[in-house]
């Protein structure tokens, strides 16, 4: 049950504002339990390190470390592979320029420069010529970052061949490749894309457990041995330094080991909200291919924060992303009684509206 803030709903609450808010599994809860633990700043907390050794091999890089949050090891990698000063190509509505509270001018001294909004649909060529090589007048690029499912893209999934390219792109400039992998998971599921297959075109990954996966909390940064290494200072310098965080390691190894091949139902059930909210105009649901359901309210009679007010007062949670832009997010927490729910109170109340 969810408290809601300033509503008179007392009822069973269907929470779609992000796949964040999913809560620890019994059997998570006892892997966590049961876990042994070290401290981790000196580096001798055994699951922490079980952690560590399996995502760097799922992804076939040398070594990974573990972090609170995706915006900590987004920042560590973007520190990686740009140097102080140094500047990064990224797209415009990228969480590491949008929802990071300028972390990487902030923490690393970083210069970004950005492609116009795309979500997951890059354009190569034109990103290929955005890269200004060293002796540009300018800033030589250092890195170019891309995210993995793309979240203002509604959940999109970059194409492995837009991947490939944007590599090459990358390799002929002689620049840094990092990926925002948050929900990197999901593109798995979705596109049957081997996590080693994308671990092998970029130079760094962040790669999120709370997102999807029902962990609640952590990500980890991926890459070299050396790089890794690095990064080990920086999140110390950060406040990312942790003792006794076995207890948590041990709920992202169970994600990993039970909670990937499900996602598959996460998907299916947001097709199900799009396919049902479609004749309301506000979802094409040929754009759905992961667990993101974004609803475009731009021709609407209500705005998102209006129509997340209205459904939270029904007992259902949606996110206001833009002004006109919602978000449905399925998760484990949310079964087919609850999409069921979702379904109702949003057709209502739109129907109601006028949309």
């Amino acid at each position: 049950m969810v408290e809601l803030p300033r509503t008179a709903h007392r009822g069973p609450v269907v929470d779609l504002r992000s796949d964040t808010v999913s809560r620890p599994t019994a059997a998570m809860r006892a892997a966590m339990a049961a876990a042994e633990v070290g401290d981790d700043v000196f580096g001798d907390d055994p699951t922490v390190i079980a952690l560590e050794t399996e995502v760097a091999a799922l992804f076939g890089h040398e070594a990974a470390l573990f972090a609170p949050s995706g915006t900590m090891t987004n920042q560590i990698a973007l520190q990686l592979v740009v140097p102080r000063g140094g500047e990064l190509l990224t797209g415009a509505d990228g969480h590491v320029v949008t929802y990071e509270l300028g972390g990487a001018a902030t923490l690393g001294g970083i210069s970004t420069r950005t492609w116009p909004a795309a979500g997951a649909d890059l354009d190569i060529a034109l990103i290929a010529d955005m890269i200004r090589p060293a002796g540009f007048p300018s800033l030589p690029t250092s890195a170019i970052a891309i995210e993995q499912t793309h979240n203002l893209g509604g959940g999109g999934v970059v194409s492995l061949d837009a991947l490939r390219g944007l590599r090459a792109a990358a390799d002929d400039a002689g620049i840094a490749l990092h990926c925002d992998g948050a929900r990197i998971w999901h593109a798995h599921v979705a596109d049957g894309v081997g996590l080693a297959t994308y671990g092998s075109l970029f130079d760094t990954l962040s790669v999120c457990l709370s997102k999807g996966l029902g962990a609640p909390i952590g990500s980890l940064v991926i890459g070299s041995a050396e790089r890794i290494a690095q990064a080990r200072a920086i999140r110390k310098r950060m406040g990312g330094g942790m003792r006794q965080v076995g207890i948590l390691a041990a709920a992202g190894l169970h994600a990993l080991r039970h909670h990937v091949a499900r996602l598959a139902e996460d998907h299916a059930r947001a097709q199900r909200l799009a396919v049902a909210l479609e004749p309301l105009g506000v979802v094409d649901p040929a754009a759905v291919r992961t667990n993101l359901v974004p609803l475009d309210l731009s021709e609407a009679a209500l705005d998102a924060p209006a129509l997340a007010a209205a459904a939270a007062e029904q007992g259902v949670l949606l996110a206001a992303m833009l002004p006109r832009k919602a978000r449905l997010v399925t998760h484990l927490d949310v079964d087919d009684a609850g999409i069921d729910r979702a379904i109702d109170v949003l057709t209502r109340i739109l129907r109601v509206a006028g949309t």
